[in-house]
């Protein structure tokens, strides 16, 4: 988990008060790990390290818990097919993790879904905390500060260093603190049944699954036609296959820049990846891999090639001046919504349903724009907020 920035004036927490626990990586570990979180009592501290940008995809490498008589427990889930033996100890406890859609996919594919959960990040971010990172969380409410020297290290590792053991278990070990400070808070301020609302959804997160990831590579928007779209993908599935069948992050095995520079370049052999590539960490092997795919992707008919997105559908003139109207009125009207209730103007309602709404064909119906809402995800505490500043911003322009 990444710390994020934080207050070095504030006394740093080091160490874990308990020592650094042994890592789990045996099945009788396991079942121990289990009896211990079921003897223990209240919420459960919950965190993953993956390791992002060494491995392929995102698994957890290093699970973190802690539980009042329970202690903290570190357990190392690749020996395991599965965790549901802390998962089925822990039905019907609430889960406090930090910038929970982070973790819960990962640990979702251990077989590990919590029942409840308190987002120490969405709770900030309701609180109107101007840095909501670990780190800032953590020095806001209880006063310390947290080593952030191994947020981004390969967790992949093995042995995992003592010195990122302790940074893992520290994570855990001040969360339930946090929890409990901005429980309080959050009921202070009367946002404690808005927050509720909130991670209830969390409940439900699931990443979104793109239908051409491809399409999501830095730098292709330079790319202007369609041959050189193609190369793109193909370079990209080539990578994807490579980086798949190695677990290795595809950024390792080929640069988003470099497929770009690739489809751009006038390259038909190996020689030519290394010339538009240069030599470094590039293998010959490789070169003729990237080569192969860009012939494969020129030898493809015109029709089989992929086309530019619009950023907008076709339409008159003046329905997109309209829509764009709406749209700047709408985005006004969440904007001082936000100054007045102190909530972060994308926590009250997406941007991206801001925009959809203003693009309705009568967003100044009440009726019809909450059915919208409804639709699209938006909590009942984000309907209540911004469907009358949604309407009366609407129904400010003229259409």
């Amino acid at each position: 988990m990444s710390s994020g920035s934080t207050d070095e004036t504030l006394p740093l927490l080091s160490a874990p008060v308990d020592g650094v626990p042994d890592v789990i990586d045996t099945a009788a570990g396991l079942d121990e790990a289990a009896r211990s979180l079921a003897a223990g009592t209240g919420s459960v501290a919950v965190d993953a390290e993956r390791a992002s940008g060494y491995r392929y995809g995102q698994r957890a490498f290093l699970v973190q818990l802690r539980r009042e008589g329970a202690g903290t427990i570190l357990i190392d889930p690749e020996p395991f097919p599965d965790l549901r033996a802390l998962d089925d100890v822990l039905r019907g406890t609430e889960w406090v993790l930090h910038a929970s859609t982070q973790d819960l996919p990962c640990l979702a594919d251990l077989d590990m879904k919590p029942d409840a959960l308190f987002d120490t990040e969405v709770a900030a971010r309701f609180l109107g905390f101007e840095r909501f990172g670990l780190a800032a969380v953590v020095g806001e409410t209880v006063g310390v500060r947290l080593a952030k020297e191994h947020s981004a290290v390969d967790w992949s590792t093995r042995p995992l260093p003592e010195s990122w053991l302790a940074y893992a278990a520290l994570d855990v070990e001040v969360l339930l603190d946090v929890a409990n400070d901005l429980d309080a808070r959050l009921h202070a301020t009367g946002l404690a049944e808005y927050a509720q609302q909130e991670f209830e959804h969390l409940l439900d997160f699931t990443p979104t699954v793109h239908d051409e990831p491809w399409r999501r590579l830095n730098g292709l928007g330079s790319l202007k036609v369609p041959r050189q779209l193609g190369r793109a993908r193909e370079l990209w599935t080539s990578r994807e296959a490579i980086a798949r069948d190695g677990d290795t992050a595809p950024s390792r095995i080929l640069r988003d820049r470099e497929i770009v520079a690739l489809s751009s370049a006038r390259v038909r052999t190996a020689d030519d990846v290394f010339r538009t590539l240069g030599t470094g960490r590039l293998t010959r092997r490789h070169a003729q891999r990237w080569a192969d795919a860009l012939m494969r992707a020129d030898s493809l008919p015109e029709q089989d090639l992929p086309r530019r997105h619009r950023a907008t559908a076709p339409g008159r003139r003046m329905d997109r001046a309209l829509v764009k109207e709406r749209t700047d009125a709408l985005k006004t009207g969440m904007r001082d919504l936000s100054e007045t209730t102190g909530i972060p103007h994308d926590l009250l309602l997406q941007p991206a349903l801001v925009r959809s709404a203003a693009a309705l064909p009568d967003p100044g119906d009440p009726d019809a724009l909450e059915e919208f809402l409804v639709d699209a995800g938006a909590r009942q505490w984000q309907r209540e907020l911004s469907l009358p500043v949604l309407v009366d911003a609407a129904r400010s322009v003229r259409g």
